[in-house]
Order: structure tokens, then C-alpha cells, then sequence
């Protein structure tokens, strides 16, 4: 019997001494996933505690782009709301998905609280100090869940290259034991 490294084992189990120890955490990925998130942050700051909303002045160009979306297919019911409301999903896709990212595996489900009280903290801010911005419980709900959607979409494409470096470790492994020089 062999266990998932392809390591003959007997009565089931494997000891320590024929598993290998499990990698170190990858720190390009930390680093890169902190760096994201430092940039996201600083943007989304800057975008949400701006004095005046982002779409001012922008009337005309929103009430082109509603009009394109509409001649080609996008039903007449999604209107301004419904846009702002999918902009605030796209907008917080990165901050679910760096957080998830940046952390240990075993810590990703931070991410679950990180993103609604990131979002509700600006929605609070907004209130109480910014009197043209507009706080509002649907904002929170669009961004909570972006950010759970790219949370994961992060714990996805981390299992996904766990799954790989397991298969790579078990044919490496199987070609050491059977004598054939790696390919």
C-alpha cells in the first residue's frame, strides 16, 4: 500500500520518517499578496473618503455607458443602482481576495471578517464626516460580497497549486524510489 507521496506504507498508516515535511510557506506569495493589498488599500481610501462622490460630473458618461449596456443586451431594469451596486462588487474583489492571500491557509476565513468590517467602517466614516458622501447598509452588502467572492476565488487558486505541489513531491518521491532520474 502506498500513501498519497507514492511511499510504501504497511498497516495503513505512514510514519514520520517516510513523509516529507510539508513546504515552507510560500513568502514571494506573502509578499507580493501584502504589496497588492497595501496599493488596494491606499486606493479604495482614497476613493471612498474622498469629500464629493466619484460619480459627480459624470451624469452624461454613466447615462452613455447604461445606454450601450442596454443596446446590447443588458436588460432596461439595470439602471444607476444596479450599476453602483455591481461597481462596489468589483471594487472590493481584491481586498477578499489579498487578505486570503496574505494570510496562512489556516487563517483565510479571517478574511470573512476583515471584509464586512473594512466596509462598514468606511460606510461609517462616510457618515459621520463626510456630509455629501452617502452611507448605506446595500453598499456594505455589495462589498461584502465582492470581497468574499475574491476571498474565494484566493482559496481556490490556493488549493489548486496545493494540489499540484502534492502531485510534483508524490512523482518526484515515486522516481527517487524506483531509481529514475527526474524528467
Amino acid at each position: 500500500m502506498s500513501n498519497v507521496y507514492g511511499v510504501q506504507t504497511t498497516g495503513g498508516s505512514t510514519s514520520n520518517a517516510t513523509r516529507p515535511a510539508p513546504p515552507p510557506p510560500s513568502r514571494l506569495r506573502s509578499v507580493l499578496a501584502f504589496a497588492g493589498l497595501t496599493v488596494y488599500l491606499a486606493i479604495v481610501v482614497w476613493a471612498t473618503m474622498s469629500p464629493t462622490p466619484l460619480d459627480r460630473g459624470y451624469e452624461s458618461a454613466i447615462n452613455s455607458l447604461l445606454g450601450v449596456l442596454h443596446r446590447n443586451g443588458i436588460p432596461e431594469w439595470f439602471g444607476y443602482s444596479k450599476l453602483e451596486f455591481s461597481a462596489n462588487i468589483l471594487m472590493f474583489l481584491p481586498l477578499g481576495f489579498f487578505v486570503a492571500l496574505a494570510l496562512p491557509r489556516r487563517f483565510w476565513w479571517t478574511a470573512l471578517l476583515v471584509v464586512p468590517a473594512f466596509s462598514a467602517a468606511i460606510e461609517l466614516t462616510q457618515y459621520a464626516i463626510l456630509s455629501e458622501r452617502f452611507a448605506t447598509a446595500q453598499d456594505v452588502a455589495a462589498n461584502t460580497i465582492g470581497g468574499y467572492l475574491g476571498a474565494f476565488v484566493a482559496i481556490a487558486i490556493r488549493a489548486a497549486v496545493y494540489a499540484r505541489d502534492e502531485k510534483v513531491v508524490a512523482r518526484a518521491l515515486w522516481e527517487r524510489s524506483v531509481g529514475v532520474a527526474p524528467s
